[in-house]
């Protein structure tokens, strides 16, 4: 099978908005699509990470059938895996650490750490289970999940609870990584050890949408599986909802149905859009994201936060950065608060737009 360009696309599509919602001017000056629920609900902004975790599943097949049938023995393939679970894991620690690396409160989980994981998993799964079996260990750890936070008590409070610094994986988290957690909350994290398991399951159903796309199937009925297995499992979500609410913070079973659903939706009619009626005249801008999507959610990191920490007197003991002054002054001074903050967002999508086409020009991308 060639190229999946599709996938490309929604790679760089999801990289496009990831830098959108992750960089406004202002975080009190936000559209609210533009911002994650509180806790339960699904904004498309909650959308972007499963979606990444997604991407990374379908990726799977394409990238491990090639090796075995070529005959590449296991073992250099496990290799492969932890080389690259751990190079993704290090560059999201480095990003937690940058740029004033210390080491003592270092957050040790993270978006990037949560991808390396999901992926890591979901390979060996893939390598190990056919599709019936990849199905049923995806069904087992989204019902597991869901008991455990349901129904195992928490041994501070002694009840099972779903609230953000009293649930099942909070206290696994603050047990063992006292220090080490998400900054603004401190006694839990949305990136927890607990809540990677549901989000190895994303990676699975993402693993399983490659293994449809390679079958010999027409394309017209690969569409109607993606469409349909995306509504039923829209479905699914929604109902699920009702018992274990949709929520990105804590990864809940119905959030990880709900957004592979629409994951699948958004890839089958990009696949019918691009790969197989060959509409291509518009996808330049997200290859350029999509080829090179790890360096560029990592230059995105370290840009913010270098906009941030660049700071210098503005007089009356006031300081200025460099965020500061571009929101205020290229776009402040005369749009609306939201659409000022909006603005500022659109020009890191640009800055790093014109890094990603250079490296597309350059033929130089980066792979781990």
């Amino acid at each position: 099978m060639n190229r999946l360009l599709s996938l490309d696309v929604f790679r760089g599509m999801t990289i496009a908005f990831m830098i959108l919602v992750n960089n406004p001017g202002s975080w009190g000056n936000v559209y609210s699509p533009l911002l994650h629920a509180d806790w339960n609900g699904c904004t498309p902004t909650d959308l972007v990470f499963p979606f990444f975790v997604f991407i990374v599943g379908v990726s799977i097949p394409f990238a491990f059938s090639k090796r075995l049938e070529r005959g590449d023995a296991k073992g250099a393939i496990y290799k492969k895996i932890i080389k690259r679970v751990l190079i993704i894991f290090g560059i999201g620690l480095f990003l937690n650490a940058f740029p004033l690396f210390d080491f003592g409160t270092l957050r040790i989980p993270g978006v990037l750490q949560r991808i390396a994981l999901a992926y890591g998993f979901t390979a060996v799964i893939f390598l190990n289970a056919d599709w019936k079996m990849q199905t049923y260990i995806g069904i087992g750890l989204l019902l597991l999940y869901w008991a455990l936070m349901t129904l195992v008590p928490v041994p501070d409070t002694g009840v099972a609870s779903l609230a953000a610094e009293t649930n099942l994986g909070a206290w696994i988290d603050r047990t063992l990584m006292p220090g080490h957690l998400w900054s603004q909350a401190k006694v839990w994290d949305p990136e927890g050890l607990l809540s990677t398991m549901p989000a190895v399951v994303t990676g699975m159903s993402g693993a399983l949408t490659g293994l449809w796309l390679q079958t010999k199937n027409n394309d017209y009925k690969k569409l109607v599986g993606l469409l349909g297995f995306g509504a039923i499992l829209i479905l699914l979500g929604l109902g699920w909802d009702l018992l274990f609410p949709i929520n990105k913070k804590i990864w809940t079973s119905s959030y990880v149905l709900y957004t592979s659903g629409i994951a699948l939706t958004c890839l089958g009619l990009l696949y019918w859009v691009v790969d197989v009626l060959k509409y291509k005249s518009w996808i330049k801008p997200f290859m350029y994201f999509g080829m090179n999507a790890l360096i560029i959610y990592t230059l995105s990191g370290i840009l913010a936060d270098t906009f941030n920490h660049i700071k210098w007197s503005d007089g009356a003991d006031a300081t200025m950065n460099i965020k500061t002054w571009l929101h205020e002054n290229l776009f402040l001074s005369w749009l609306s608060p939201k659409g000022a903050s909006l603005g500022y967002a659109i020009l890191n999508v640009l800055i790093l737009l014109s890094v990603a086409w250079w490296m597309y020009v350059k033929k130089i991308f980066v792979k781990v």
